[in-house]
């Protein structure tokens, strides 16, 4: 495995690579399809239980992932979060002959805010990813309350041009309340793009992959450990999207 990290334009704004090497024996991975992942962390800060886990997690089901490191804090007024995930796309599809990757097969994963500039990349930008994740995601621009700089509502901009969604969030999460979820599958389901969406009963906000990679306490683990299939069914899904 090669991991390569790239500094894009905007300050403080990065894109670590994840690359499996190709391998005869493994002939049907030749090229692979790409994960970008967006960690959540408000705006604030890119959190790590959001980041390397999840890109290693995407790697065992046979994606090359990418994290992207976004603008934070002062420097989170939009659009800049959003040039930085167009310029991470990008540079992804611009080394798909060196990082061995299916351009037609580019997805992206983004959770909480992250899912917020995941949304605002498969529905605002000027480049797109071929499909998209939505953990816990913000959405809504009355959640901007809660984040470093506010945001627009992203399901505004839903149209046929956005990519297959496949989304997940808890009902119990009073930090993102799941409205934010329901208002773009609606959004979705108006312009007639695919989806897929799970809505579980309980869970903390911010649950990841729901497992001991991620949660340093028993009871954390023991609590979530149901919504750890959310992998499971993203990959199941993932797969009939891209057909691989």
């Amino acid at each position: 495995m090669t991991v390569e990290k790239l500094d894009l334009t905007n300050e403080g704004a990065s894109l670590t690579a994840y690359i499996q090497d190709p391998s005869e024996e493994l002939p049907n991975f030749e090229k692979r399809p790409a994960m970008l992942v967006i960690p959540g962390g408000g705006y604030n800060f890119c959190s790590d239980r959001e980041g390397e886990p999840v890109a290693l997690a995407f790697m065992a089901m046979g994606f090359n992932a990418f994290v992207l490191r976004y603008s934070i804090k002062e420097n989170a007024a939009f659009p800049a979060p959003l040039n930085d995930a167009q310029e991470a796309l990008e540079t992804i599809r611009k080394n798909s002959e060196k990082w061995h990757i299916d351009n037609s097969k580019v997805a992206a994963v983004g959770f909480s805010a992250g899912g917020h500039l995941c949304a605002a990349l498969s529905a605002m930008g000027r480049v797109k990813p071929n499909a998209s994740v939505l953990v816990y995601p913000c959405i809504l621009e009355s959640i901007g309350r809660i984040l470093a700089k506010p945001i627009p509502s992203v399901e505004k901009y839903v149209d046929e041009t956005t990519p297959p969604t496949f989304i997940v969030a808890s009902r119990e999460d009073t930090c993102v309340p799941i409205e934010n979820s329901l208002r773009y599958a609606d959004a979705l389901e108006k312009a007639g793009v695919d989806f897929e969406m799970h809505i579980f009963s309980k869970g903390y906000h911010g649950f990841s992959l729901a497992d001991s990679t991620v949660f340093s306490r028993k009871e954390d683990v023991e609590y979530n450990k149901h919504l750890a299939c959310w992998t499971a069914l993203c990959e199941t899904w993932l797969k009939k999207v891209f057909d691989f």
